[in-house]
């Protein structure tokens, strides 16, 4: 009689993780954390990063184009968007043409505001993302008697992608960026939520820019709960997972990539160019 594929050789989740470019590694690191035996595919779509230049409508019509292509594709059990930018302008759009599960990336005022003690909280994001109406109604609806402050920068993503590369981003150049973040009205920000994922690329030096101490607040872990709970228990017996990168350019940077583990893949599809 011959012998049956087993459970171990067959079974397995698929989990895409999207950005406009580097940012999504930071995500991406915290759910393979938490999921250790899924395959990921990490998706750059680089060609047009960085999405805050983007108008919407096209933005929109990029997005959705691109993950028809990728889940056509890929076939991935769940898609996490690890971009503030598209979440807040693409993500109702994903959800209306794809059935399977989309897990955004959305600014972290809720927990921001909960945890401040002086009640002085900053949202530090691209301009597109500070100026959503979706997150202004995260401000309505979770700040109550917190003050909020937000800030808009069109350059430090790319600042952030230029320091991974090895490209050194000088203090004159981000302190600008990040100035804004703190105000001290007799009372002090004392939180400061990183609405770009490609900002915690960079914590290590926007802490020791800051002209005081604050918490800066990242929402990646969130998010990997969130994927762990809608995937429910991994597949079992589990087996380590591996991971390959696409960028629409079809550049990938093969030494970042390897720093966070994961091989590239060629050619990259390149939808809505």
């Amino acid at each position: 009689m011959a012998a049956q594929n087993t459970v171990s050789e067959t079974v397995s989740e698929t989990i895409l993780v999207f950005d406009s470019g580097l940012g999504g590694l930071t995500v991406h690191r915290e759910i393979a954390a938490v999921r250790p035996s899924a395959d990921f595919v990490y998706v750059a779509d680089d060609l047009a990063f960085p999405y805050g230049a983007m108008e919407e409508p096209a933005l929109v019509a990029r997005v959705v184009a691109l993950m028809g292509e990728l889940i056509a594709t890929y076939r991935p059990d769940l898609v996490v968007i690890a971009c503030n930018t598209a979440s807040t302008i693409a993500l109702p759009d994903l959800r209306k043409n794809f059935s399977l599960p989309f897990v955004g990336t959305v600014p972290a005022i809720k927990p921001a505001c909960a945890a401040s003690l002086t009640r002085r909280v900053s949202v530090l994001g691209t301009e597109a993302t500070v100026k959503r109406e979706y997150t202004h109604a995260l401000i309505r609806d979770y700040a109550g008697d917190c003050q909020v402050t937000l800030v808009g920068s069109n350059k430090l993503a790319v600042y952030a992608e230029a320091e991974l590369a090895g490209r050194s981003v000088a203090d004159a150049m981000l302190t600008p960026e990040l100035a804004p973040c703190f105000r001290d009205d007799g009372a002090r920000t004392d939180t400061v939520v990183l609405a770009c994922t490609h900002y915690p690329l960079i914590v290590a030096r926007l802490r020791r820019l800051a002209p005081w101490p604050v918490s800066f607040l990242d929402p990646a872990p969130a998010i990997a709960r969130r994927v762990a709970d809608l995937l429910g228990s991994p597949p079992s017996p589990t087996r380590p997972g591996a991971t390959r990168a696409v960028f629409t350019s079809g550049h990938a940077p093969t030494a970042v990539l390897a720093r966070f583990g994961i091989r590239a893949e060629h050619p990259a599809p390149t939808a809505a160019t």
